[in-house]
């Protein structure tokens, strides 16, 4: 009996402390990325529709494997790396026909997008593969009937004949920092996700291409610091506010005639953001766009002589923004989509220049993903449910009738295949990793492809609180909100506040979707911090006017309203109202810094990371998007710049940048020393050499949370 109650006493003792829940700790975030589920991604759409391919890693290296999408069974084996010695494929691409692949490898990354890369083509039918140059070329892409391919290097345009190994050189001309061919500059690289600067035409008899010419815009550079004695030096054409920009034009090179043609606009425009080809070869779209970006002209380009002429324009009392929603139909009209009547919808327009409007409502249509020709049936995703979810929607051309396909709130990712007849659901919420489904395009599901039940498992081991979502109402608006509470949770305690943020122009960080940062966060909250993220006027998901209300004043009203978001939350009982943090990285930081100064009274601490101080310093398609030039509006400039703000801050700031960062550059942080230095003012400052924007590589982003949690439980 003494014995049986030992034991019994001893399991008493034992079971709390075996059933506690593990606590996340940086290592687990940064070093061992145990927070990173199972995706299903990568997949290509082949032709038939009925099938779509996939690169998978082996033990002894890669395959590029065939698969059926009606059950998710492998077909067959399309490549296989260990039957070739190649570096290891970053990338690949089919053949129109599908009998090709050009194979990407030692890609070496430039900016945000841009990349050069050794390729490789290979024949699948005849098991036979050959490189297509000793050298790291751009944007290799194969012409329609898969014969040739056309490529940059060292800014000049070429076409490769594959049967003949004749290597055409399109243009001569290109010139680091002087002149691009075929592929695009800095900016235009950032700011309209232009990378590959050249489009076949559907029957291969002509590439329409860019020219860059660079020569009067000025210049930026950055030290770099590894591999020497003496530092070196990176000099980009970086054009800022209010500064001359890249001239830029669109040519023709027709391959028979061997022969370029400049296309003459009738009207001069200061930005081309897109070309694309109809369905008829001899049509050439290209979007021509004024230097404030509000009003956008839809040219119709003749190949044959470059004639053109203006379909239609579209004018936007703020601003235009660009977007990939231009899909032909086989009558030669097309789907468009506008925010022309307040919300982003969906419009079909014909070359007549009529137009009809699809969808409908005080909802945005998020993403465009297809249409069904055959069945006259348009797919897109949606805020109908909440501007926080994304839900799938199917709707009829002809009668307007419209279905709801998404079965669950939240994030519903998809992607159809070529003939639409089936896609790849990915659903997630705030509190469960993605789930991916393969479905018809009837919404039937007909299998999971990913439940992410592991993770889950894993999941279930850590002290983790729930994401909740609320709706905070100020004098001026209603804000998007979501807050993570320690899981320990009492509402009698009083917690300090930590709040996360991004706010720039249609931004959304307030989404019902998983994110694998949030266990950062979880893991503030296991430490005794409530962590709140407040998505500010001038974000994304209700609408034009909601976004574009800080049009020529970037900073002032979402400022003012994470200063109202933290008093409202400061008035809750169990929040410290002296213990408020902010935190947010690029725009982020800069909202941050202004919440610190401009918010000084609320705010007791601040992190800004990579943040613009002065939107002087920063490039001008996007700041002129929004503040149009500093010559035109200098008060915008200046009032919302926290340069001029900082003999208002009181509490902790601590700075953080990458001194190779090529997009918000150290100039803003070196520009915000300089004036808390004049103006008295301590802070903490560290800059992480030679890293860019996304400050990674190796320890580094290890060291970058353990700099800001220690920071945040010091001083917070």
């Amino acid at each position: 009996m003494k014995k049986l109650l030992t034991l019994l006493l001893s399991f008493l003792l034992i079971t709390p402390i075996s059933a506690q829940k593990k606590e996340i700790t940086l290592e687990d975030l940064w070093k061992n990325y145990s927070f990173y589920p199972k995706s299903y991604r990568g997949i290509k759409s082949m032709n038939d529709g009925e099938h779509y391919s996939k690169m998978e890693k082996t033990n002894s290296g890669q395959e590029i494997i065939k698969y059926q999408f009606k059950d998710g069974k492998k077909v067959h084996t399309l490549f296989k790396s260990t039957d070739f010695e190649i570096p290891t494929i970053n990338a690949y691409m089919f053949s129109d026909d599908e009998k090709k692949l050009l194979l990407k490898t030692e890609t070496r990354k430039i900016y945000r997008y841009s990349s050069e890369s050794v390729y490789y083509i290979y024949n699948i039918f005849t098991d036979k593969l050959k490189k297509l140059s000793n050298e790291k070329v751009m944007y290799a892409t194969f012409s329609p009937n898969a014969n040739k391919v056309a490529y940059v290097f060292e800014n000049n345009l070429y076409i490769k004949n594959i049967r003949t190994n004749k290597i055409t050189q399109v243009t001569n001309d290109g010139r680091k920092n002087y002149i691009i061919n075929g592929a695009s500059d800095w900016v235009y690289e950032e700011e309209f996700a232009l990378v590959r600067s050249f489009e076949w035409a559907p029957d291969g008899e002509n590439i329409a291409y860019y020219k860059f010419d660079e020569s009067h815009v000025k210049e930026f550079s950055m030290d770099l610091f590894k591999g020497g004695l003496y530092p070196t030096q990176e000099v980009f054409k970086y054009p800022k506010a209010g500064e001359e920009n890249s001239v830029v034009k669109i040519y023709l090179y027709n391959l028979k005639e061997e022969k370029n043609t400049f296309l003459y606009t009738k009207k001069d425009y200061e930005y081309f953001p897109r070309i694309k080809w109809t369905n008829n070869p001899n049509k050439l779209i290209v979007f021509g766009m004024n230097r404030h970006q509000n009003e956008l002209d839809f040219i119709i380009v003749n190949a044959s002589d470059c004639s053109n002429t203006v379909l239609f324009t579209e004018k936007d009392k703020y601003f235009i923004d660009i977007h990939d929603n231009l899909t032909f139909l086989p009558e030669e009209n097309f789907i468009w989509t506008s925010e022309k009547d307040g919300f982003n919808h969906i419009y079909i327009k014909n070359l007549n220049g009529s137009e009809q409007q699809i969808t409908n409502g005080k909802w945005e249509v998020t993403s465009f993903e297809g249409v069904d020709s055959d069945n006259m049936q348009v797919y897109y995703r949606s805020t109908e449910e909440g501007s926080i979810n994304r839900t799938l929607y199917v709707q009829n051309l002809i009668t307007g009738e419209k279905r709801k396909l998404s079965t669950q709130l939240g994030d519903n990712s998809v992607r159809f295949s070529k003939n639409m007849k089936y896609y790849i659901n990915s659903y997630s919420n705030a509190n469960t990793a993605p789930y991916y489904t393969l479905h018809k395009s009837n919404g039937k599901q007909l299998k999971v492809l990913e439940d992410n039940a592991e993770f889950n498992t894993k999941m279930e081991q850590y002290d983790l609180s729930e994401m909740e979502f609320l709706t905070i109402k100020t004098t001026d608006t209603e804000l998007n909100a979501w807050m993570i509470k320690p899981p320990n949770f009492n509402k009698n305690k009083e917690y300090p506040l930590y709040m996360f943020l991004y706010g720039g122009p249609g931004s959304q960080q307030v989404t019902n979707s998983f994110w694998t940062k949030n266990y950062w966060h979880q893991m503030l909250a296991q430490n005794g911090y409530i962590v709140a993220c407040v998505d500010n006027r001038g974000t994304g998901g209700k609408g034009s006017e909601f976004k574009k209300m800080t049009y020529k004043e970037l900073g002032k009203f979402e400022t003012i309203d994470q200063i109202n978001a933290a008093k409202y939350f400061g008035n809750l009982a169990y929040i410290d109202s002296e213990r408020i943090g902010i935190q947010g990285w690029s725009y982020g930081g800069y909202m941050s810094s202004l919440a610190i100064t401009k918010g000084a009274d609320i705010f007791s601490l601040a992190i800004a990371v990579a943040p613009v101080t002065n939107w002087r310093y920063y490039d001008n398609i996007y700041t002129e998007r929004y503040m149009q030039t500093p010559q035109e509006n200098a008060s915008g400039y200046d009032e919302n710049s926290p340069i001029n703000h900082v003999e208002k801050l009181k509490g902790d700031y601590l700075l953080i940048h990458g001194s190779a960062d090529d997009n918000v550059h150290v100039q803003n942080s070196m520009e915000m020393i300089s004036a808390l230095v004049k103006a008295n003012k301590q802070f903490d400052l560290f800059i992480y050499p030679d890293k860019n924007h996304g400050i990674y590589g190796g320890n580094t982003r290890y060291h970058l949370y353990k700099k800001m949690t220690d920071f945040i439980l010091d001083n917070l």
